[in-house]
């Protein structure tokens, strides 16, 4: 049994825009609410990302009780209403084509202005069941957003620090957590053993600890997070830089996905939906024996 702390909340509201920090997230059947729930695609309906636009990591949201304002430099803030949609449409992620709401004309024009090409931006339909891949979910059925493949990314706090010293030794600067976009961080609770760099790659399940046991969250970690070359994208300046990824491919190759490079583990939701998970919660980590 392993014993860590959350150090860190954050959501993505728009899928490869910055996050939001948070002290408390409700937490949902597709992981934390209004995480990945908005995506902006091309003419197509397929999704863009850092990838092809590095520029959105600078696209700052916040949420509001009833709105989400995004902010980005040389922009007017643009406003989204939380609760308001327009026509259906369908647009694809990844190889999976889902039924989404597009959120009007004047998102479409502020998200194009800034990124210097014809895009909009859409809204996940709550009705539709995207299911993260059952053989590493073992057969639960997780659902999710318009998240890459599974509700929550977990990283530990040990585990960039580590990493940031092999950089900094490389004589590159250290990297800020936001490059990985995890949606819980864990650290060492003070005064106990520590939650060591890369813990959580040999944890199976997190049950987080609310004040209430009938209602604490339980979440499975089921598959190394694969990780593309959106780490090398300062989210700070959008500039994108190699340092990141090379170290990443040198230390960072996983047997567990055929040698792909992976950074922190994705999680699905067992238990708990409609909790509150909060930072500086006690979290209790069971440790996974394949």
């Amino acid at each position: 049994m392993v014993h860590a702390i959350i150090s860190q909340l954050t959501v993505y509201p728009v899928k490869s825009c910055a996050g939001v920090q948070v002290k408390e997230a409700l937490l949902i059947e597709s992981g934390l609410e209004l995480d990945r729930a908005w995506m902006v695609v091309d003419a197509k309906g397929d999704f863009l990302s850092q990838r092809k636009f590095p520029r959105m990591a600078l696209i700052q949201p916040q949420l509001r009780h009833e709105d989400m304002v995004l902010r980005a430099p040389g922009m007017l803030a643009l406003h989204v209403k939380i609760g308001e949609v327009e026509g259906a449409v369908q647009v694809r992620i990844w190889d999976d084509r889902v039924p989404a709401f597009d959120m009007g004309k004047v998102a479409a024009q502020w998200f194009s202005d800034f990124l210097g090409a014809p895009v909009r931006l859409v809204r996940f339909d709550p009705d539709h069941k995207r299911l993260s891949d059952l053989q590493w979910t073992g057969g639960v059925e997780a659902l999710n957003q318009f998240n890459d493949g599974y509700p929550l990314v977990v990283i530990g706090a040990a585990s960039l620090a580590q990493f940031n010293d092999k950089l900094t030794a490389r004589g590159a600067q250290p990297a800020e957590m936001a490059r990985f976009r995890p949606n819980i961080v864990l650290a060492s609770v003070p005064g106990e053993t520590d939650f060591a760099p890369h813990d959580e790659d040999r944890l199976d399940l997190l049950h987080i600890q609310t004040g209430d046991p009938a209602a604490n969250p339980q979440l499975k970690l089921v598959k190394p997070c694969v990780r593309c070359t959106i780490p090398d994208v300062d989210p700070q300046t959008a500039l994108r830089s190699p340092e990141v990824g090379d170290l990443l491919q040198s230390e960072r190759q996983d047997p567990r996905v055929d040698g792909r490079i992976t950074f922190g583990m994705n999680a699905i939701v067992l238990g708990g939906v409609d909790a509150l998970v909060k930072v500086g919660q006690r979290v209790r980590a069971e440790l996974r024996f394949d």
